[in-house]
């Protein structure tokens, strides 16, 4: 298992950070390189699942998750279904007065390729978490101006 926790501080409050994050949809426009969509549900409840597309050009993989805690405007947390990404991810807002928040996203990941992987993490794990650094402070200017229903 190797885990990685990362946050950013937004300047808006909790609940339209909490809708901003979980507007699925949307999330290409700040997350590098991904687009996501609900599979089965309303992809606001347990149960729920989510496919996520991480590539360029069509050339990437697509991360299957299932929701097994839906919490707003607090948390939501989903397990990774897919064979190369598995464990548990959590999306996590958490309030700092009525205009401010920090979004903290943990991903607790049980590595694929066996040993390989294991061993190659130390390596990809830099360069991951620059990727998750620069789409949360993306995610920090869409929430602070997230409107719903319109593309930013």
């Amino acid at each position: 298992m190797s885990d990685l926790v990362l946050s950013v501080d937004v300047a808006a409050p909790a609940g339209t950070t909490w809708l901003a994050l979980t507007d699925w949809a949307r999330q290409g426009e700040w997350m590098l390189g991904t687009s996501v969509r609900v599979l089965a549900g309303n992809g606001r409840s347990v149960g729920s699942k989510l496919a996520a597309f991480t590539g360029i050009a069509g050339v990437g993989f697509t991360d299957t998750m299932e929701i097994t805690s839906w919490e707003p405007p607090l948390r939501c947390t989903v397990r990774h279904l897919g064979r190369i990404v598995r464990g548990t991810g959590t999306f996590q807002v958490v309030a700092k007065g009525a205009a401010q928040c920090t979004f903290v996203w943990a991903e607790h990941l049980t590595l694929p390729f066996g040993v390989v992987g294991r061993a190659g993490w130390p390596v990809v794990r830099p360069a991951f978490a620059l990727g998750v650094r620069q789409s949360l402070r993306q995610f920090a200017r869409f929430a602070e101006n997230y409107s719903m229903g319109e593309q930013q």
